[in-house]
């Protein structure tokens, strides 16, 4: 029988978050080798979530299950899980995919418990053995990397963002339709009534392609505007170490490591953070990793793929002056 494979898809105000479109992206691409059948994105959320099936077929869905209502416009744990358990006992998925964002982390191992499956979280490679997948995910800083297969159906993951290739050349929208929701907010447990959302204008930090992440060693949060100054001459997103969010310098949305957000942006540099195990937990997968830090021993260099010892403080002026040379 053809395997089938199920995305559970995060739609944010009527567009599909990157991390969900690559999940859908690495279905697509590794269908044949599961024995072929229907690539499925489920949507979950308000009524403009519906929007999304032409986006969700550019990135390979070929079939666009909306679950949706007024009252589930901001993410609910207990009812996403819910409908998420409903719609893969309908169709019988063989693997089921979801990105680790901050709400896909949440709810991946609500429905592993429901289902009383394994998961396999945080995965950043892919590949089909004897019909299984077989699937890669960092462990210990990703100073290794294990691979691990699921026994029980069906195969449950989470993929990392910014981990897998969109495809090109999009595609059909996808074939849309409804998916009943048969309970109300009245028979959920908690009710979300809004979200308080960070400012505008950046992408976030497990999306984003760039990443300019400052430590200890800018001294204070007033000479994070060079950072700033820095990330809007080249499109990067500004982050910081745990060190700097507890000093009150940044707020916690931006702090990278193992108690903030994992990220693997294509270009992460690391300004005057010295590389604190919690911090590589969060970074080490970025596809290159440029250090700056006045001390040559200090443990970021040794995950850098170009490292530059020197005083970040001279370093960074020249940097941002080289950039807006770049831009003309």
């Amino acid at each position: 029988m053809a395997s089938k494979i199920l995305v559970i898809t995060e739609v944010r105000d009527g567009k599909a978050k990157k991390g969900a479109l690559e999940c859908l992206a690495e279905a697509s691409r590794q269908k044949a080798a599961l024995g072929g059948g229907d690539v499925t994105a489920l949507v979950i959320g308000g009524p403009s979530a519906a929007g999304a099936a032409a986006e969700l077929g550019a990135q390979g869905a070929d079939r666009v299950l909306n679950a949706t209502a007024d009252w589930l416009e901001h993410y609910n744990g207990d009812a996403y899980a819910r409908i998420a358990v409903a719609a893969i006992k309908q169709e019988s998925p063989e693997v089921v995919l979801v990105a680790a964002t901050l709400d896909g982390k949440d709810l991946a191992p609500r429905i592993a418990a429901h289902l009383d499956v394994g998961y396999a979280p945080d995965v950043t490679g892919m590949t089909v053995d004897g019909g299984k997948l077989l699937l890669t995910r960092p462990l210990y800083a990703g100073k290794a990397y294990a691979k691990v297969s699921l026994s029980k159906s069906p195969q449950l993951a989470s993929a990392r963002p910014n981990t897998f290739a969109l495809l090109e050349g999009g595609g059909a929208a996808g074939a849309a339709s409804d998916f009943p929701v048969d309970f109300t907010a009245a028979d959920v447990g908690a009710t979300v009534t809004g979200e308080a959302a960070a400012s505008a204008g950046k992408a976030d930090l497990t999306e984003a392609s760039i990443i300019v992440s400052g430590g200890r060693g800018m001294k204070g949060p007033e000479n994070f505007a060079m950072l700033e100054e820095f990330a809007d001459l080249i499109g990067a997103t500004v982050g910081a170490s745990r060190a700097v969010v507890d000093a009150g310098w940044r707020p916690h949305a931006d702090q990278v490591g193992q108690t903030g957000k994992t990220v693997s942006p294509n270009l992460y540099f690391a300004v005057g953070i010295s590389g604190a195990i919690q911090h590589l937990a969060g970074m080490s997968t970025s596809k290159c990793i440029v250090a700056i830090n006045k001390d040559a021993d200090a443990p970021i260099f040794k995950v850098a793929d170009y490292g530059i010892v020197g005083d970040l403080f001279e370093v960074m002026p020249k940097m941002i002056e080289h950039a807006k040379s770049l831009k003309g």
